[in-house]
């Protein structure tokens, strides 16, 4: 009972759903107006069609190759629940090391050297045979969860249409 009295001092949304007689609902006044809804044939007819990729590619690099095996294996869940098929995931054998070796005193002192090192993790993920609209939806999930310290590069192969100047060859 307590908790029905302190409901009901909060807000008039939250009395509204507890009120167990039904007066408050009103019937529709003769003066409402109701719109036709238009014909099939009325609407014009200017589908755009989705755009179709045979592959799309993605490059995730990172400093941490925990965190980049962690996200891909986040990348491969996400496809399959949007049902997506992927072919491809892999990582490379070795990382990118960049060396950059800076002297401990500015002036003096030639054989004082530090050396520091940044190395870069790689993993792919292909992707096959999606539409404009998954593809788009898929990544935007997938940029929005990109852990710190990670890049994601995408690559998409569109499949189009042959130019109509090109003709299929005749037959002789």
């Amino acid at each position: 009972m307590n908790i029905v009295r302190s409901l009901w001092r909060t807000a008039p949304a939250v009395r509204n759903a507890f009120v167990t007689n039904h007066t408050c609902i009103r019937p529709l006044s003769n003066t409402t107006t109701v719109t036709p809804v238009p014909n099939l044939e009325d609407v014009p007819s200017t589908v755009e069609l989705d755009k179709l990729y045979k592959r799309v590619e993605l490059e995730m690099r990172g400093i941490d190759p925990a965190v980049l095996l962690s996200y891909s294996w986040f990348c491969v869940a996400a496809a399959s629940h949007l049902g997506i098929e992927v072919t491809k995931n892999w990582a490379l054998r070795k990382s990118e090391k960049e060396r950059h070796t800076l002297l401990r005193a500015v002036h003096i002192y030639k054989k004082h050297k530090v050396q520091y090192e940044i190395r870069t993790y790689f993993r792919f993920l292909h992707l096959q045979r999606l539409t404009g609209s998954t593809c788009d939806t898929y990544l935007e999930y997938i940029e929005r969860n990109l852990p710190e310290g990670c890049a994601l590069k995408v690559t998409k192969i569109e499949c189009q249409k042959v130019p109509d100047h090109i003709t299929p060859p005749t037959q002789e």
